[in-house]
């Protein structure tokens, strides 16, 4: 750790959720941090309110003097960057946020948890669960561990150890990290336990196809010393076709969903969860299937979950409309993710479900935009906002926009209501006529769309 006292990382887009938590991170081991971003956020208040040195926009005049300064970057930041064009010119070595994480990884005993979805859900289970037990570990996730209790809420109650962070550096031997395989950086950690909840192409500029995304996902298992996969047939014939022939398996039993959560059995254990859906479910037992790996008794985790709120941005509750709809914010920007969200909207017994979404990616749009249509045809009503562009440009993606989605999800829909509405302030007057007291409301995407749920709330 001592190699890290000294050091001076300069984070390109430090108000990421990955990005913020690393640096958070890096400076509790002692590097001196700088960063910018390209607008304000709350992961950016954040890492202020730690004392680090941050910027709003981007500029070469950012990037600290001196020839001992390393810029980190995620795939977010373009080449064209102007402080990464800053960095180039000066010499400065430049860093990506997988390989500083790997660097993380081998300071720790580390448990990494991978897969297309649930990954953060999962790593935020794994985190409180040892947090309830007092291990004090440290993570580093895409999403914050939010407190138990939240708006909508009865009996919010405030943030408990660990709680309303994406980070935290702790005193345990522990690390538990989210592993992202859409850049292919979850090949840089070093994990003493890897965790692969499930494989389903997502990233299709990253991966040609599905066999090249198991390749990986098989490489990133065996960095692992020990590995944990789903209990399930795929996953079995996945392991037979990698040659990986040490594996434990998680599963649950005897599950029953309520409109509270959910209650199964786990390793002769029972276990209750505050958070709906059988994803949630088969996150939990993948979250406590590592811990029990890490050495913690399945007796003790029974209940390590029980106030478990879920981590930010995952079927978070916003509050009411003026209306008394309840509003939910969710990050699924996946077909299979749309599914499994309003099918945990259901268990809540809410007298209709009526889904926001917000396509992420023009690339992810062009190729699954009939899935999108035909899962979100699964709510009561859909409305469709254009593409969050993220890191790509629509001049590269000629006649993809939301509309393709929208024009699916009424082909599927069998006349419930489908609406296009391309921006917040169209979506906004379609959800206020629409909304009616009883109602959930859920807003979905890996883009901004939360911002519209909270409009909705505030109004």
């Amino acid at each position: 750790m001592s190699a890290w006292r000294g050091r001076r990382l300069h984070f390109v887009g430090i108000g990421g959720a990955g990005m913020s938590g690393l640096a958070l991170i890096a400076d509790a081991l002692g590097a001196t941090v700088t960063g910018s971003d390209q607008a304000a956020s709350p992961y950016l208040a954040r890492v202020r309110a730690a004392g680090i040195a941050v910027t709003v926009g981007h500029d070469r005049a950012n990037v600290p003097a001196g020839d001992d300064v390393e810029l980190v970057v995620s795939t977010a930041i373009g080449a064209a960057n102007p402080e990464r064009s800053a960095g180039r010119a000066r010499g400065l070595r430049e860093i990506h946020r997988g390989a500083l994480l790997g660097e993380l990884s081998r300071l720790r005993r580390t448990i990494a948890i991978a897969g297309t979805h649930g990954k953060t859900t999962t790593a935020s289970m794994a985190a409180h669960a040892l947090l309830s037990l007092g291990w004090d570990p440290t993570f580093v996730i895409g999403g914050e561990l939010r407190p138990p209790g939240e708006p909508g809420e009865p009996g919010a109650a405030g943030a408990g150890a660990g709680a309303g962070t994406n980070a935290a550096y702790g005193a345990g031997e522990w690390l538990v990290v989210e592993a992202d395989e859409s850049d292919r950086s979850f090949l840089e950690l070093a994990p003493e336990i890897a965790v692969v909840t499930n494989i389903e192409l997502d990233h299709h500029t990253t991966y040609a196809s599905h066999v090249e995304l198991e390749a990986a996902f098989a490489d990133f298992l065996r960095t692992g010393l020990r590995r944990v996969v789903a209990d399930t047939a795929e996953a079995e014939a996945f392991l037979d076709r990698a040659g990986i022939v040490e594996a434990a398996f998680f599963g649950a039993s005897d599950i029953e969903l309520t409109a509270g959560g959910s209650r199964f059995v786990w390793a002769r254990q029972t276990v209750t969860l505050a958070v709906p859906g059988a994803h949630n479910v088969a996150n939990a037992a993948a979250a406590l299937t590592a811990c029990v790996i890490a050495g913690a008794p399945p007796s003790q985790l029974a209940g390590a979950l029980a106030d478990f709120r879920g981590a930010g941005r995952r079927f978070e509750r916003l509050g009411q409309t003026a209306a008394g709809a309840l509003v939910v914010d969710d990050y699924a920007h996946h077909p299979t993710e749309l599914r499994a969200t309003i099918a945990a909207a259901r268990t809540l017994g809410h007298r209709r479900v009526v889904a926001v979404f917000q396509p992420h990616l023009f690339s992810r749009t062009q190729l699954l935009a009939r899935e999108f249509g035909a899962a979100l045809a699964q709510a009561d009503v859909a409305v469709v906002l254009d593409v969050y562009p993220s890191r790509e440009h629509a001049a590269d993606f000629p006649g993809v926009t939301g509309l393709l989605v929208a024009e699916s999800a009424a082909d599927a829909a069998r006349g419930r209501p489908v609406a296009w509405a391309p921006d917040f302030d169209a979506a906004e007057r379609v959800l206020r006529a629409a909304l009616r007291p009883g109602d959930l409301c859920l807003v979905l995407g890996a883009g901004n769309v939360d911002a519209l749920g909270r409009r909705l709330v505030a109004a």
